[in-house]
């Protein structure tokens, strides 16, 4: 890769990297204090920081949900993709990844009809099919997990390098230190907070740059000024694979080859990531399905919006002084390692841009990687040493599993990431392989909480085939168009686009054949009775508040609560929200709900809106790329208004009964 000169001093990117990681962290710890010691939800016991007692509201949960699915690849690739291929890129970036995110709306409502009770759908996986089944799905969750978890690194640390100069290995392992610090200290519902001040953070840089490009920068300023320099780019550097060479239309054939791979590859990186299971477990029955419907449609505005600012500014400023790598184009490892948005971000707003994109980046990486602590841990807490070490664990034991696990995965992710860094793995080649890697496992995944009929031997036979025959396809591909197997050539279009769709299809096939064949009737109150007696413990924990009237619980105190004793409440009993009962009606109008609205938005996304325009060879005109734009804008303000605004009106019950009881403290003292 040719150097680039910084446009950042090393000290900036120490500074963000520890300095607002443990910002967090102070935060985080603030969070705890006041939530422990005044509210009735505890860090300290462990359903509460695996599962939020199961009663977060759908805005909350959506805002949790975009801030989980927004990757540093969510910034980065679709930049790239857009730099690759135009306007076609960032659409297809989002609404291949859309699709996954609704879908999951219909397994987050089968989940609280047949497992209410479980912390992890591997727990599902074990109950129902036994431990050789189990040990396949919590190696494809763990796989599945280290590749989101190093591919944040990988890019984070990509664009750190790049703006500020900072060691790309002190950059990898400094990350996640902040990150490690405050999902120890708040579990999963104070990780919600901070999550949502992530996603505020985002949304607000977001409309930064999109106002700047469109509306006053010297360089662009208008979406017409940006139409004018698109066509220059084309005149001279045309896109291949598009109509015209144009980067203004969705006539892009390698474009809607990534949207193919991207719908492979995401729907392994959500329907076997546990972070996205945990969620739906931690929302109230009534509302998950809302919840990622909600969160699904606000994350769409994210790589749309952002990428159809910094991708296409990449292009149309490649040639302008002002660009980083001027008077040469960006070379394709720079763009693969997805450094588009760092250069068009500089040339944009010189420094000022550098350390937005620095901040709102972080954010990403951050904010996805608490999610991804937070969900292995719960696998190796309840899933490996609960299972299969000391299933009669204590509850304080499982919280100090917990947090040992969180700094564990924290180091396991950051060493994947150096292994990709320094064998010359890049973003953009991980990004694309990981489907194959994973994909064989995503439908038998979802039969096992939505299909009566899936058995053992079409789980295990979907997945491990799936496994195979990706792997295969991929090389095979690869070695046939290309005469060669080598990392170039394996991070190319199609031979991923073999792999993602052989893997997928194979474990979608086998193991509906395989279950059809040597057909099973399962029955649900096996998995509805997951964690069953341990929930009622936990419920008789959950009506006591930890709030009293001394400074400091007594010793006395602690062990009761410990051992799930209840104690009497000094908070008023309309200030506590009792978790939602389990009702079937309601649960099976959610789960229409669910199917319906999937169905309908998958269909408009990714082919009533895309195909026509492709078919016709449509190639934007003026006026059609000014309404595009305006359509991003528009779409982001309602993202924000989604998942920072109706949080916000969900909270105010918590955060009054925070207040009141912080009153109460303070009159007593």
């Amino acid at each position: 890769m040719s150097s680039v000169a910084t446009t950042l001093p090393q000290g900036a990117g120490y500074g963000v990297v520890i300095g607002v990681g443990f910002f967090f962290a102070v935060l985080m710890m603030g969070i705890s204090y006041l939530q422990n010691r005044y509210t009735r939800f505890s860090t300290k016991h462990s359903e509460e920081f695996n599962t939020a007692s199961r009663n977060v509201k759908p805005g909350l949960i959506a805002s949790g949900i975009v801030s989980a699915w927004t990757w540093a690849a969510t910034l980065l690739q679709s930049s790239t993709v857009a730099y690759r291929y135009g306007v076609a890129g960032p659409f297809w970036y989002a609404a291949g990844a859309t699709v996954q995110i609704l879908m999951f709306s219909v397994l987050a409502c089968k989940v609280k009809q047949n497992a209410p009770k479980c912390h992890t759908y591997l727990e599902i996986i074990y109950v129902r099919y036994g431990a050789l089944t189990h040990w396949v799905f919590i190696f494809f969750a763990l796989v599945t997990n280290i590749l989101v978890g190093s591919q944040l690194l990988l890019g984070g640390s990509a664009v750190v390098t790049s703006l500020t100069g900072m060691n790309v290995y002190a950059a990898i392992f400094l990350i996640p230190v902040g990150v490690c610090a405050y999902v120890v200290l708040g579990g999963l519902r104070a990780t919600f907070l901070c999550d949502y001040s992530h996603t505020l953070i985002l949304m607000i840089i977001m409309l930064y740059f999109m106002f700047c490009a469109y509306t006053s920068s010297d360089l662009i300023g208008s979406p017409s000024r940006m139409y004018d320099l698109l066509q220059q780019a084309a005149a001279t550097r045309p896109v291949d694979g598009n109509i015209g060479g144009s980067y203004l239309t969705l006539k892009s054939n390698f474009a809607l080859v990534f949207g193919v791979i991207q719908l492979c590859s995401g729907s392994g990186t959500v329907f076997l990531d546990q972070a996205y299971w945990q969620r739906a477990i931690a929302s109230r029955p009534k509302t998950a399905v809302h919840a990622y419907i909600l969160g699904g449609m606000a994350w769409f505005a994210i790589p749309f919006g952002f990428a159809t600012t910094l991708g296409l500014s990449a292009v149309a400023l490649a040639t302008d002084p002002t660009f980083p790598t001027y008077p040469n184009l960006p070379t394709e490892p720079q763009i693969s390692s997805g450094l588009a948005a760092a250069f068009s971000a500089s040339a944009l707003l010189g420094k000022s841009g550098a350390v937005a994109l620095l901040i709102v980046l972080f954010m990403a990486v951050t904010s996805c990687a608490s999610a991804e602590l937070i969900a292995v841990s719960s696998i190796l807490t309840f899933d490996i040493y609960k299972t299969y070490i000391r299933p009669l664990a204590t509850p304080s034991q499982l919280i100090f599993v917990s947090h040992a696990m969180i700094c564990v995965f924290g180091l396991t992710m950051a060493v994947f990431a150096c292994i990709w860094n320094a064998i010359g793995i890049d973003l953009g080649w991980l990004f694309l392989v990981m489907g194959l890697l994973i994909g064989g496992a995503v439908f038998p995944a979802a039969f096992a909480i939505t299909w009566r009929g899936q058995t053992k031997a079409g789980a295990i036979t979907g997945c491990l085939a799936g496994l195979g025959v990706g792997l295969l396809a991929w090389l095979v591909t690869a070695k046939h168009l290309y005469g060669e197997v080598t990392i170039a050539t394996t991070g190319l279009e199609f031979p991923t686009l073999a792999g993602n769709l052989g893997a997928i299809m194979t474990g979608l096939i086998l193991s509906v054949a395989v279950s059809l064949i040597w057909p099973g009737d399962f029955d649900w109150e096996v998995t509805r009775a997951i964690n069953a007696s341990m929930h009622s413990e936990v419920s008789s924990q959950t009506e006591q508040s930890p709030a009293t009237t001394d400074a400091a619980p007594s010793k006395e105190k602690e062990a009761e609560a410990e051992a799930g004793r209840s104690s009497p409440s000094s908070v008023d009993p309309e200030d506590v929200e009792p978790e939602e009962p389990h009702d079937s009606a309601s649960l099976r109008s959610a789960f229409r709900l669910a199917c319906i609205s999937s169905f309908v938005l998958t269909l408009a996304m990714d082919f009533l809106i895309p195909m026509p325009m492709f078919f016709s060879h449509y190639v934007f005109s003026r006026g059609f790329f000014t309404a595009w734009v305006v359509i991003s804008f528009l779409w982001v303000f309602a993202s924000a208004a989604t998942s920072c605004i109706l949080p916000i009106w969900e909270t105010r019950a918590f955060f009054g009964e925070l207040g009141r009881s912080i009153m109460r403290d303070v009159r007593r003292t």
